[in-house]
């Protein structure tokens, strides 16, 4: 008998029948072999030696581009535990129908064992997985993303302490795509595509679906949120966590370059996606990045919107579905203020500048380690986390939410999370423009009931002796002509200094019906140019727009049925009171 890892792997390979099993070490040796093997496979290109060292350019399928939530299933034991805004299946039918699809689907393939910590190697917060996985592209990037070989076996030991997940490419078909999470086995299953956020399983699968799952259990967070530290000018780091949609500007938040420098405020990076929190012995929520890398969006990205990204992906970083030019470097739109005269575009065909549609795909992405970013906190890898004293909520949001607001209190907070809206980008596939409720920007990463989802965030606000503030942000809010009326990106430090002042019982505030916002004086406005209407209108509380907004809110609650923790459904009403006491006195 071997050890329950080794049994497991043995397990999966009867199914899927591979040519060859492959345990992978970790090395940079490695890594470079698994480059070669793509490059051989015919959709892999190695970029500028010269100005991209050691970076690569990959070409997914194209029915393979972004995450596809219809396809990914919660199977937890009871379709009840799921809840209504997961899709389900039955553990014992997924085994059945999925089990088929995975049967022989390596023949001829190489399964590679990917052992890896998820957190630092020495912190109690970490966790352990082990993907198989016959993609020579995950492995490569997980090399990336996680902290593979040794650490973790030597972690996992002859214990069954670890999250198994099991990979295929299968055949690519759409038909036959499936991403399922079984909760109470901690197991993760995914064939039929090569796509970051549905292949490489540490990512949402395990850090987000199952660990929110195991976080519920043993009295920890699992968060879809970056993780920053805000310096003052005394040299002070305050740290913050932050939760938006994808691809709604999480990235350059984590890694922003502040405007106020001279000023001393600077913003130190941590972690651009996901935070693992739990209460340290100070009293405070402690939060580690789990991950060591970004895999960010690349549309969009350039020297302006985020300075330290393009600084960070010069080398050693894998480029999905851009656009290459003539001299073999990467680009994609919004990089530069002019498209190149020649391109190849992200599906690998010529094109030329003006042609129709874009040259690198919208979901395109940048896969660079952590380390490379300039700004990377000295404590990025800390064992006990960092202390949390703020937790902000944003989305994209035209009207209605406020430039920032905070929440009354820690149970309010979980009311604003819980209630966020944001407008669908191109992540994730379907229509885009559409706003859509995504709660504390879990809704597709949950892994149980969202209803006990928000149960357990209020019973976290008990434990903290300490509880983080909690804010609202909204940096896409747009005047009547439909231009935004905050300038974003670097000039975002401004909002952030104002929070830290709240965090320290100070900063200008008015007691609104959402919470208090900024006063005009409130923010640190030298050197900006935003006029004095646009400055009122991007922070103003509009009590006709936020009834209706309290009434969809009412509406989304009613999805979650008998198990939404009655203190939210209270705090819709005393929102809808008070909203409409403004509303009488103005009337």
């Amino acid at each position: 008998m071997g050890t329950p890892l080794e049994e497991w792997v043995e397990d999966a390979a009867r199914k899927t029948r591979p040519k060859q099993v492959v345990w992978c070490g970790g090395s940079e040796a490695e890594a470079q072999q698994m480059v070669e093997t793509l490059v051989a496979e015919g959709r892999t290109v190695r970029l500028n030696e010269r100005t991209y060292p050691n970076c690569i350019l990959h070409r997914s399928d194209p029915s393979d581009v972004a995450r596809t939530e219809q396809v990914t299933f919660i199977c937890s034991r009871r379709k009840e535990d799921a809840g209504p805004t997961n899709n389900w299946m039955a553990p014992e039918e997924a085994k059945q129908k999925v089990g088929a699809l995975f049967d022989g689907a390596m023949a001829g393939r190489t399964m590679y064992v990917v052992p890896y910590l998820m957190g630092p190697a020495d912190s109690s917060m970490t966790r352990v997985g082990v993907e198989v996985t016959d993609s020579p592209y995950v492995v490569v990037s997980m090399h990336i993303m996680a902290r593979i070989g040794k650490a973790a076996l030597e972690r996992i030991g002859k214990t069954s302490d670890f999250v198994p997940g099991l990979h295929s490419l299968g055949d690519l078909n759409p038909k036959r795509r499936f991403v399922l999470h079984f909760p109470e086995e901690k197991l993760i299953w995914s064939i039929g595509s090569g796509y970051g956020g549905n292949a490489l399983l540490g990512k949402k699968c395990f850090a987000l679906r199952i660990a929110s799952c195991m976080a519920r259990e043993q009295g920890w967070m699992a968060e879809h949120m970056l993780i920053l530290g805000l310096e003052d000018p005394s040299g002070k780091v305050t740290y913050m966590a932050a939760a938006f949609p994808s691809a709604c500007g999480k990235t350059n938040m984590a890694m922003m370059v502040s405007t106020l420098e001279d000023s001393g405020y600077r913003v130190w990076t941590l972690g651009d996606d996901i935070a693992w929190m739990q209460p340290g012995p100070d009293g405070y929520l402690h939060a580690i990045n789990p991950e060591a890398g970004f895999f960010g969006v690349a549309p969009g990205t350039n020297a302006l919107t985020n300075p330290n990204v393009m600084a960070a992906v010069k080398r050693n970083t894998i480029f999905t579905n851009v656009a290459m030019t003539a001299s073999r470097e990467p680009w994609w739109e919004g990089m530069t203020a002019e498209a190149p005269p020649e391109l190849t575009d992200w599906q690998g065909h010529k094109v030329s500048a003006g042609a129709q549609g874009p040259a690198a795909h919208p979901n395109s992405r940048y896969t660079v380690p952590a380390r490379q970013a300039p700004r990377i906190s000295s404590h990025w890898k800390d064992p006990a986390g960092v202390p949390i004293s703020a937790i902000i909520f944003g989305g994209r949001r035209a009207r209605v939410a406020p430039l920032v607001y905070q929440s009354l209190n820690w149970q309010h907070g979980v009311f604003v999370g819980a209630g966020m809206a944001s407008e669908t980008t191109a992540a994730i596939t379907g229509e885009v423009g559409v706003r859509r409720r995504d709660p504390m920007a879990m809704l597709p990463f949950c892994g149980y009931h969202m209803g006990d989802y928000f149960r357990h965030w209020l019973e976290m606000g008990r434990r903290i002796p300490h509880p983080p503030r909690i804010f609202h942000v909204n940096w896409f809010r747009k005047g009547p002509n439909g231009k935004f009326l905050w300038p974003g990106y670097g000039e975002n430090v401004r909002v952030l200094k104002w929070i830290l002042e709240r965090v320290n019982g100070k900063g200008l505030a008015e007691e609104t019906p959402i919470g208090f916002v900024p006063t005009p004086q409130g923010l640190t406005l030298d050197g900006l140019a935003i006029s004095a209407a646009d400055l009122k209108e991007v922070l103003r509380v509009d009590a006709a727009d936020w009834q209706k907004e309290a009434e969809e809110i009412g509406t989304f609650f009613n999805k979650f049925g008998d198990r939404l923790p009655p203190e939210l459904r209270a705090e819709q009403a005393h929102l809808t009171e008070r909203l409409h006491l403004v509303a009488s006195a103005k009337g």
